[in-house]
């Protein structure tokens, strides 16, 4: 009972964040999109993508977050993103290339997913014209957030970073540890301890 109503509740999530960003989709477009959808519910501390396996499904995330990252050769975690409700836990080019992705996605808590096959994507997309956008306006959307991390290396100083991020996600440093978030920010968990005691 309690994994029907979370999937009605998921499904339902996923269908407003898609009227969000294709208004346009016909209610038939959306109920042969939301048919090919699945719900999967996962631990916290469980692995939703592993390195070296290919992303075969888009996954909507309904409830929890996630983190993902990648290993240095000396076996260094380096934390590239959090995934939070209403993001996609996604390594984009391994999913739209199928090819193995390089990252690790895990839960940092109890997740709840709305997952959409490539395969079904693909369908969609030859379907409905309308749901093109979907797909260009997610790309866009993460290569907009990879610039923006690009160049707050390159033109931020690491007390501005945490600054920004703090601002831009307000709802996520209350969630994240310390040493997950100086990886992200590329700060020494020293020298952000004492940034955030210094302001």
């Amino acid at each position: 009972m309690e994994e029907s109503e979370n999937f009605n509740n998921a499904k339902k999530a996923f269908s407003n964040s898609l009227l969000e960003i294709c208004p346009d989709l016909a209610e038939k477009e959306l109920e042969f999109i939301l048919k090919k959808v699945s719900l999967t519910q996962i631990r916290s501390k469980t692995f939703y993508l592993k390195a070296g396996i290919v992303q075969e499904s888009l996954g909507f995330v309904y409830s929890g977050l996630l983190r993902s990252y990648y290993l240095t050769d000396d076996g260094k975690e380096v934390t590239t993103a959090f995934l939070s409700e209403n993001s996609t836990a996604t390594d984009y080019r391994s999913f739209i290339q199928q090819i193995p992705s390089k990252f690790y996605i895990k839960t940092l808590e109890p997740c709840i997913f709305i997952n959409l096959s490539y395969n079904s994507i693909q369908e969609c997309y030859s379907r409905f014209k309308n749901f093109e956008k979907y797909g260009r306006l997610i790309a866009e959307y993460l290569l907009i957030k990879r610039q923006n991390r690009i160049e707050s290396f390159l033109f931020e100083n690491a007390e501005q970073r945490y600054l920004n991020f703090i601002k831009n996600n307000p709802r996520l440093i209350n969630r994240i540890t310390l040493t997950h978030l100086s990886s992200f920010l590329g700060i020494e968990r020293q020298s952000l301890t004492r940034i955030r005691k210094n302001i």
